[in-house]
């Protein structure tokens, strides 16, 4: 990867969580909901294990988002990796409340992109965002994303059944 992405490690653990409390009310709108124990070492470090897991089972990519000193400043994750006929995979990430706006998802959504066709061999990759996350949105646009469909009641987010636009993007083959 390059500045802004790199794989997560297990050192990371510690600033993952103390990040993650930080941004408790700012991810709230965004996220499932999350009982206190999700935002302890132990969970997390139980969650950074599982991710370096499904790396190395090649069926996930988590990358950490540094801000420009080199911190963690958010997440994302390539996931749910199909190879085959569908040569497809999933992306979510999130940005910390105090690097929103600075560009830090739109340069990590275009450094993901680039690893999953070029170093993953994918033809498809897909994200979705609830209808008023429209920062979110432009983020996919941005990178070429475009909107291909309405989910109904697709993933329950703070709590509740929430509809989901559905973005997806080819990617270049591997040359």
């Amino acid at each position: 990867m390059s500045a802004v992405t790199r794989l997560l490690e297990s050192s990371d653990v510690q600033e993952l969580t103390a990040l993650f409390a930080s941004n408790r009310e700012f991810l709230r709108p965004w996220d499932p909901v999350r009982g206190d124990e999700f935002f302890t070492v132990a969970k997390q470090g139980e969650l950074v294990r599982a991710a370096l897991d499904a790396y190395e089972g090649g069926t996930m990519v988590p990358l950490a988002i540094l801000n420009s000193d080199g911190d963690l400043a958010g997440r994302l994750n390539i996931s749910g990796i199909v190879h085959g006929a569908f040569q497809s995979a999933v992306l979510g990430y999130w940005v910390s409340e105090t690097e929103n706006g600075a560009g830090l998802a739109s340069a990590a959504v275009a450094e993901a992109i680039e690893y999953a066709g070029q170093q993953l061999g994918l033809h498809r990759i897909q994200a979705e965002t609830l209808l008023d996350n429209v920062r979110s949105q432009k983020v996919l646009e941005k990178n070429g994303f475009i909107r291909y469909g309405l989910a109904p009641e697709y993933l329950n987010i703070a709590g509740r059944w929430q509809d989901h636009i559905l973005f997806q993007r080819i990617l270049e083959p591997a040359q």
